[in-house]
C-alpha cells in the first residue's frame, strides 16, 4: 500500500503543479484532430481487453493553439467479464517541456456501457510521460495509477519504459517493458516489441508481438502477435 500511495502522490503533485499556471497562461484558441482505427487484439498494459479477438476504435482531441493544453473523449470495443463490449473515455491533459524533455501529463475517467449490475465499470486513471528524442533515437518512461480499478481492482500502478528508432522517415520499431502491480488483482511484467510503418501522412499500420510472465489461461494474458491500422484526420 505504501508503494501505491507513493505513487499516486507524485503523479497528484506534478498534474496540478504543471496545470493551474498552464490553465492560468493559455488562450483558448485552438483546433480539433480525429482518428480511427482497428487491430487483431485490443492490448493494454500488456494485456488483452477483447479476450483475443479484433476491435475498432476513435478518438477526438481538442488542442490549444501552443500545443499545450489537449482534452477529448473516445471510445473502444472490448469483451470485458462485465458484460459490457464498449468502453468510453473522456479526459485532459498538459504537454509541457522541461530540460529538454517532453511530458504528457494527463487525467482520464472510463467507463464500460451496459455492464452487468453491481460490476464497478468506471475509473480514474492519472498518466505522467516522459519523453526525450535525440536524433533517430527515443525514449519514453510512463507512470500510470488508479485509485480504483474496474470490476474487483482496486489501486493498480503501471510503469513501463520503452525505446524506439527510426529507420526511415516511414518506418519506426519500438521495445517496451512495464510492470503491474494491483491491490486484489494479479501483478505481472509485460512486454512488447513492433514496427510502425507511414503507408500515407495519415495512415499507420503497426505489427507488434505481445508477452507477459503471467501464468493464468485464458486470452487476456496470452502471448499475441498483433497487427492494426490507424487514420489521422
Amino acid at each position: 500500500m505504501l508503494r501505491t500511495l507513493t505513487t499516486a502522490g507524485v503523479l497528484a503533485t506534478i498534474l496540478l503543479a504543471c496545470a493551474v499556471p498552464a490553465a492560468a497562461q493559455e488562450a483558448p484558441a485552438g483546433s480539433w484532430a480525429f482518428a480511427v482505427g482497428a487491430g487483431t487484439d485490443n492490448r493494454s498494459k500488456g494485456a488483452s481487453k477483447s479476450d483475443g479477438d479484433a476491435y475498432v476504435w476513435g478518438e477526438a482531441v481538442w488542442e490549444s493553439a501552443s500545443g499545450l493544453l489537449y482534452g477529448g473523449a473516445g471510445f473502444q470495443t472490448i469483451q470485458s467479464s462485465s458484460g459490457s463490449d464498449l468502453e468510453v473515455e473522456a479526459g485532459f491533459g498538459v504537454r509541457p517541456e522541461l530540460a529538454g524533455f517532453d511530458l504528457d501529463l494527463n487525467a482520464t475517467y472510463k467507463s464500460q456501457i451496459d455492464a452487468a449490475s453491481g460490476y464497478d465499470d468506471n475509473a480514474w486513471e492519472l498518466t505522467a510521460d516522459v519523453r526525450r528524442s535525440i536524433g533517430p533515437a527515443s525514449g519514453r518512461v510512463r507512470f500510470q495509477y488508479s485509485p480504483d480499478g474496474m470490476g474487483g481492482t482496486e489501486a493498480w500502478t503501471w510503469v513501463e519504459a520503452r525505446v524506439g528508432w527510426d529507420f526511415t522517415n516511414k518506418l519506426e520499431g519500438t521495445a517496451a517493458i512495464g510492470r503491474r502491480e494491483q491491490d486484489n488483482n494479479l501483478d505481472y511484467t509485460a512486454w512488447n516489441a513492433g514496427v510502425t510503418y507511414a503507408l500515407t501522412d495519415n495512415l499507420d499500420a503497426d505489427l507488434r508481438y505481445y508477452a507477459t510472465d503471467a501464468d493464468v489461461p485464458g486470452e487476456q494474458y496470452a502471448d499475441s502477435l498483433v497487427a492494426a491500422i490507424s487514420l489521422a484526420f
